[in-house]
């Protein structure tokens, strides 16, 4: 019989575990939190020191009784939750909740699922810290007395169903502001003016961008401001005045934090935050691998920092001496500047060996599982490496008293672009098509003069909001993602193509939020409050004094709220459906599982039927409209609103457009037309990408 009882939170984690321990310990799932504040209620005892009324969550007692009948068999137990502040939680509940002994109970915990790490761990097992322990407590309370007291009053004044949140109304009023700036922006005029010269006893020419003058830097803000200088140089002689030569690097970047994941999964994966996230949680807990068994490839996906410890710099040190030349190693770890506060309690996220390559697991893992861990892995092993270094040229020609530019650059050293590249770090190289030196005098072919315009703030897309939230202090690693996907399902924000766009309801909600209850909305004070549970988890603030000071100030705002806010009406959407019940036209409406269109004569008429969201295409088998649909996977696809007496479905968005080759129906593939046909392979531009390919040429 074991001695010894392991809790985990994951049972995923179980079997992985076990295998590590052998059989003198029992490792059993406690299946995340216990305990926690009750639903039906605030919960908190306000009269009484703000103390937190926990009570066993709904569920979870059969799973509570069978962790005592595994105390009871064990000498000695190990709470081995995540390693943060929830994890800590969890132990202390845990803790609470079996009545467990102090003597026998230790807390331990490790950075990554592999044998060295776990068993590591219990050589360093300790005692709970109940400065994470609270910190996790303070949140916890802050964000219950902000939704309980105030979602009550976005109830009364706009409609049922709606909730504020301590990082989610920061994180939505973010976003209006951003909408503000868009809709306020006034594009103002600036003008661009390039020359095609020749240099003499050359076939090729080159292109330079107008400088200014000898008086400096000058912007073009008018065709007349073009013209002028245009007609002052049509008989003027152009001569390369400079030429300077150089070298840049670019440096090799940071290994990924929680947030630089979630960046990077969806600009290059295009990923949502919570896929990202999703799929990382699995990535640790661990996949099966022949030969390994189930083994955890990652580090802990919660963290903001970019610290690896030296065994991780040891491996990455081997790798490199044995798949690379000596100069793309780095001499030592690359770090971050920034004074922004880190908890610097695990690692980066990077692969729990290197050795296991992208490559040799690819056949083992889900395709998305798959390309996060290979992105994972390669910018780690970047990290490790040298930075890239380019040969640059800039020229600089005198015509009269006017001065034109141009610059080339060639890489001449990889570095860690061998094996990683983001979208920030292509670099196109722009080689000067003739060399040039001082004194070289030019023919002028002809001038390209182009009108623009200035551009708004481009809107949010996940994962630049994810990178604002960061940069303001708003959240931590763990309250991203949960904060993006509340906002989106609760309808204050919509995404089209990626871009993050603020609704009616959002706005209203706002606005609402912005008159009664600014402080919650504030960024700085979101941030300060972080800052404070930092504070709580050094030991250096009490977390009670915390919901002491700020409980007072909610109170009195939700009072004048209920009694001075007016109400907000928000219609619902208008379907194309009619009632065949009672000829009302549907609406649109919100549930747990998505859009369904009801009467609006609820209660007297309560008819409701599924939302079909048409894509504006003919069902290519019978003529009726295709719809968006979701398969059970939650994958998307298309098919007939006829079904089931028309079967027609297809995973790729189908186009009206025929294939002139064939005559099937052609569909959308990123940025290109093709035929659904494979064995037809035709393909071409999307109209909009071919009108600007027409135009440009």
């Amino acid at each position: 019989m074991a001695k010894n009882l392991v809790i985990v939170e994951s049972p995923a984690k179980v079997k992985t575990i076990k295998k590590f321990l052998g059989s003198g310990y029992e490792v059993v799932a406690s299946n995340g939190h216990v305990r926690d504040l009750p639903k039906s209620s605030l919960g908190v005892d306000v009269e009484n020191d703000f103390e937190p009324k926990y009570i066993t969550i709904r569920g979870k007692g059969d799973i509570l009784a069978s962790l005592r009948r595994e105390v009871k068999k064990a000498d000695r137990i190990y709470l081995a939750t995540d390693p943060d502040r929830e994890g800590e939680a969890i132990s202390w509940h845990l803790y609470a909740a079996l009545g467990l002994d102090k003597k026998e109970t230790h807390r331990i915990t490790f950075n990554e699922i592999t044998k060295t790490a776990v068993k590591e761990s219990l050589k360093h097992s300790r005692e709970i810290d109940m400065d994470l322990v609270d910190a996790q407590q303070a949140r916890r309370v802050l964000d219950r007395v902000v939704g309980y007291k105030i979602s009550p009053v976005l109830w009364a004044k706009i409609k049922r169903g709606l909730s504020a949140g301590r990082v989610q109304s920061s994180a939505l009023h973010m976003i209006c502001e951003r909408e503000r700036e868009i809709d306020a922006f006034i594009p103002e005029e600036y003008w661009t003016l390039d020359a095609e010269l020749q240099p003499t006893g050359q076939k090729k020419t080159i292109k330079a961008k107008y400088y200014g003058d000898d008086a400096g830097k000058q912007s073009l803000s008018s065709k007349a401001e073009v013209e002028k200088i245009v007609n002052e140089l049509k008989n003027a002689s152009f001569k390369v005045s400079e030429v300077k030569k150089g070298e840049r690097t670019r440096k090799a970047p940071l290994p990924f934090t929680t947030s630089t994941l979630q960046q990077e999964a969806s600009k290059t994966l295009g990923f949502t935050t919570q896929k990202t996230m999703r799929l990382a949680q699995q990535l640790y807990e661990g996949v099966e691998i022949k030969g390994e068994g189930t083994v955890g490839l990652i580090t802990y996906l919660r963290t903001d920092s970019t610290r690896v410890s030296e065994e991780a710099l040891r491996q990455s040190a081997e790798y490199l001496a044995a798949n690379f030349a000596p100069e793309y190693a780095a001499e030592k770890p690359a770090e971050e500047k920034t004074g922004k506060k880190i908890q610097d309690a695990h690692e980066a996220i990077r692969p729990t060996l290197l050795e296991r390559t992208p490559a040799s697991v690819k056949d083992q893992l889900p395709r998305d599982l798959y390309r996060l861990y290979q992105l994972i892995w390669k910018r780690f092993l970047a990290s490790r490496m040298t930075g890239a270094r380019f040969e640059t040229t800039s020229v600089k020609i005198s015509a009269g008293r006017h001065i034109f530019t141009l610059a080339g650059s060639r890489q001449i050293f990889d570095g860690f672009l061998a094996v990683y590249a983001s979208d920030d770090d292509k670099e196109e190289e722009n080689v000067l098509s003739v060399p040039l030196e001082a004194g070289d005098e030019l023919k002028l072919k002809e001038f390209a003069q182009a009108q623009h315009f200035t551009q708004p703030p481009a809107h949010y897309t996940e994962a630049a909001l994810v990178r604002a939230l960061e940069e303001q202090g708003i959240g931590r690693p763990s309250t991203y993602a949960p904060t993006i996907t509340t906002i989106l399902a609760r309808r204050y924000v919509t995404k089209e193509n990626k871009n993050l766009f603020v609704t009616e309801l959002g706005n209203a909600v706002n606005d609402m939020m912005e008159k009664a209850f600014p402080t919650v909305v504030d960024v700085k004070f979101t941030a300060n409050m972080e800052t404070l549970l930092d504070g709580v988890e050094e030991g250096s603030v009490k977390w009670k004094t915390i919901i002491e000071n700020f409980y007072p100030d909610l109170d009195e705002a939700v009072k004048n709220a209920e009694k001075d806010l007016e109400e907000v009406k928000i219609e619902d959407e208008l379907s194309d459906e009619i009632c065949e019940m009672c000829g009302r036209r549907m609406v649109i409406k919100y549930g747990p599982h998505g859009k369904f269109i009801a009467c609006p004569g609820f209660p007297d008429c309560r008819n409701t039927k599924p939302f079909y969201e048409k894509i504006g295409v003919a069902c290519p088998d019978c003529g009726k409209d295709l719809v968006q649909r979701m398969s059970k996977k939650g994958r998307r696809y298309y098919g007939c609103m006829g079904y089931p007496d028309c079967g027609f479905m297809s995973w790729d968005k189908p186009s009206s457009k025929k294939c002139p080759k064939c005559g099937k129906y052609m569909v959308e593939k990123g940025s290109k037309l093709a035929c659904s046909d494979r064995e037809c392979g035709y393909n071409e531009p999307k109209a909009a990408d071919k009108a600007e390919t027409e135009a440009d040429a």
